[in-house]
């Protein structure tokens, strides 16, 4: 099984499947579509559940919107922050779409 890792603050809205995407640089994105996933926290390594992949696609960060914001469980101005702060200046992004199982 492969391996993710969330940072801690983002564990409680996967948990409640309120976060159902994850952007990613293109070296953590390497996923497809059925593939099941070990998640566990970036600052630990604690596992805390397991995730299926539904579709990964590419996003320019310019063209993040709302859309992406909800499944992302924030506000659009909050998300790219959170994104810049991650990945400062990259603006081409995957969009890892994912449900709980």
């Amino acid at each position: 099984m492969k391996n993710i890792t969330f940072y801690s603050r983002f564990e409680t809205d996967i948990l409640a499947g309120c976060k159902t995407i994850t952007l990613r640089e293109a070296s953590d994105a390497q996923f497809v579509a059925g593939d099941r996933i070990r998640v566990s926290r970036y600052e630990d390594d604690v596992f805390f559940c397991n995730i299926e992949v539904i579709a990964v696609t590419p996003v320019q960060f310019a063209e993040l919107n709302q859309y992406h914001a909800v499944q992302e469980n924030m506000m659009l101005d909050e998300l790219k922050q959170v994104i810049s702060e991650i990945y400062p200046g990259l603006n081409e992004l995957f969009m890892i779409e994912f449900r709980l199982i």
